[in-house]
This record gives C-alpha cells, structure tokens and sequence, in this order.
C-alpha cells in the first residue's frame, strides 16, 4: 500500500490534467498558461470527447460505435489540429478503446509522444459534469475546477448567448445565466470533494491579479514547476491575446475583473445576487447589495428550483440511450460549428515542438522531458 502511495506521488508529474469549470470562467485561459509552461502536448482545442461526442455514440466498448465516434471526430477540427497520422491513430483507437477516457488518452497520448511532452491536459468546461467518469476511466487525472465570479460569468454567458434557454425565449438573460453558474460550480465542488488531492480549485481573479502566486501552488499540485517568466515568453493562446465576448472594449480598457460593475444595471445586480448570492459568499465575492442575504422568498426559490431541475433534465436526456437511439447522427460538421478550436494558432505552434524553451525540463529526471509512453 504504502509503496503505491509513493509510486503515485513520483507519478505525478506525469499525470494527465483536466481544466474545468463554467463557461466562461477563465478556463482557457489557465489551460493555454499550462500549455506555455512547458512539458504539456500542445493541443489548442477543447477535446470534447466525454460532453458531446461520447454521450452520441453509446458503448465505446462496441467496435461499431467507437468506430462510427473515430470518423465523425477524424472528420472535424477536433483531429485536423491534432497533427496525428489518420492512419496510426485509427489502428489504435479501434483496436485498444473502451470508453470515453480511453479514447482520449490514446489520441492525446499519441500527440505527446510526437512532440516529446511527458504530460498531456485538456480543457472542456462542461467536463466538469463527468468528473466521476473521468476518473472512473482515467484513475491518475489531475483535476483543476477554475471558478469566476458569477456576476461576471452571467454577463459573459448571455453576451455570448452560451446558454440555450427555454424554448419560449430568443436568449438567457444573466439572471438565468446566474443559476446556472451556481449549477455548473456546485456541481463541480460536489464531485471534487471526493477526490482528495487530485482536485484544487483557482480563482480566476487570483490568476489575471497575482498569476505567480497561483503558478506557485499549482507548481506544488501538479508536480511540476510553472515559470511565469517562461509562460509570458512563449505566450500560446489566450495567454498571448485574451479571449473575450466583449471585443468593443480597447486594449487600454481591458480587465476582465469586475465587469458586471459596469455593465450590469443596480437592478440586475440586485436580482441576481437574490439568486445565487449565497453562493458569491461562501466562494468569497463581496455582494453588493443585501439581496443575498434575503434570497428565502418564495418566488426566487421557485426560479432557482425550475432553473436547476430544467439543467439537469438536459444532461439526463443528454445521456439517455433510447433518445440518443432517436436523435439524428452526429456529423463532423456539426461538431465543428459547435467546437472550440484555435486553428491559426495551432499552425503557427508547430514549429515549437522541436524548441528545448516549450519542452521544458523534467522534474523527475533533470533533464529534457521524456517522451510519455502509450498506455
């Protein structure tokens, strides 16, 4: 026992991470700093593969099923980023996958190996609702929960019309948005609770205000050291440019801290932190108003209740195997539309992997990063 425990530990540093949270809450940001310190496969997508494509296709553990999930993903952004052989990853996703996290360990396995990283991470927000299967299938994930205040996410999510609202309405108002925020952290919290020292939570505030403070202690989580001079040098992504729904705003006026200060009126303030304050305080976020204090009344409970039952609905009837039998197939092209993926970037990338500046340096040896070995 007590030598598994060590094994584990000096493991570490290798382990896949899974960067996670609501929407809009700063998770690209932390995964594309991640990627810019060194050691990791550069992979500037969001994998998708447990939120979207998975729960499409049914038991990976049938080869008809994981082959038809192989062509749909080999026909999408997903894989043209990737820069894998169709032919090499095809063999070894037909012939070794099972499940959810065994396909995305081979092809991130594989774009590790190709690049000299010793590590792989991946960044889907709403993976954090399949946080108990992720560790199911992948055991050694590492899992970072980025939380953003919720004022500041609801702002966002409705700029961005992330949400699909009830079907009555043309877009989700940042109050909805708000209780979903709420969702999508308790969520998170709940399933990290279980997980002991393989879950940590970041603030996105902490991370835009003193990014060396918490490079330091997820230094210390991850097994690995986090340069902050060596992230703002190779600056891959979002860490280079921010990414934002509010592109009106100059460089001179950025900051994405505290938005909802300026754009959200008193009285949306006010309605939203009647919601989901309570929340905001236990997470830590100063209310503005004493609303949140007072969110007992009848009709808030009655709205935070429809809201968080109709989420949940969505992800059941998501996963469910005889409305997906139902649904029609999904395609490539869909996938695309809906998929985040920096293609210009991933090109202009590339050439990093041969540079000693991105491989970075492996802890555990003291010298260059090791290739990671298939599983």
């Amino acid at each position: 026992m007590l030598a598994n425990s060590l094994k584990a530990r000096s493991d570490r540093h290798r382990a896949p991470v899974f960067v996670v949270g609501c929407a809009r809450s700063g998770t690209t940001l932390l995964y594309d700093t991640l990627l810019s310190g060194g050691g990791f496969a550069l992979y500037l997508g969001e994998s998708n593969i447990f939120n979207l494509l998975a729960p499409r296709f049914g038991d990976l553990g049938i080869r008809r099923n994981r082959k038809r999930m192989l062509e749909v993903w080999l026909g999408s952004r997903l894989f043209r980023v990737s820069g894998l052989d169709r032919g090499q990853i095809e063999n070894k996703i037909l012939a070794n996958c099972m499940n959810a996290g065994d396909f995305l360990r081979i092809v991130m396995n594989e774009i590790a190996v190709q690049q000299g990283a010793w590590r792989w991470a991946a960044n889907s927000p709403e993976e954090i609702l399949y946080l108990p299967l992720i560790k199911e299938t992948i055991p050694e994930a590492l899992i970072i929960h980025v939380i953003r205040d919720g004022r500041d996410v609801a702002l966002s999510l409705s700029q961005k019309r992330y949400i699909r609202p009830f079907p009555w309405r043309d877009r989700e108002a940042p109050e909805g948005a708000a209780i979903y925020w709420e969702w999508i952290v308790d969520r998170g919290r709940a399933a990290g609770a279980k997980l002991g020292d393989d879950y940590t939570e970041v603030r996105f505030e902490e991370l835009v205000n003193d990014p060396r403070g918490v490079l330091g202690r997820l230094s210390s989580f991850l097994g690995q050291e986090l340069d902050h001079d060596l992230i703002q040098k190779n600056a891959i992504g979002s860490v280079a440019r921010p990414n934002t729904s509010f592109n009106a705003e100059s460089a001179a006026e950025f900051n994405p801290v505290g938005r909802w200060k300026r754009q959200l009126s008193a009285i949306r303030v006010t309605r939203i932190e009647s919601l989901v304050g309570k929340t905001l305080a236990q997470l830590g976020y100063p209310l503005a108003t004493s609303s949140g204090l007072n969110s007992d009344h009848p009709t808030v409970a009655w709205t935070r209740l429809i809201y968080r039952r109709f989420f949940e609905l969505k992800v059941q009837l998501k996963n469910n195997p005889l409305l997906r039998a139902l649904r029609p197939s999904l395609t490539a092209a869909q996938v695309d539309r809906i998929v985040l993926v920096d293609d210009d970037a991933s090109a202009k990338i590339r050439p990093r992997w041969q540079t000693q500046d991105w491989k970075g340096t492996d802890s555990q040896s003291q010298g260059p990063a090791a290739p990671l070995l298939p599983h």
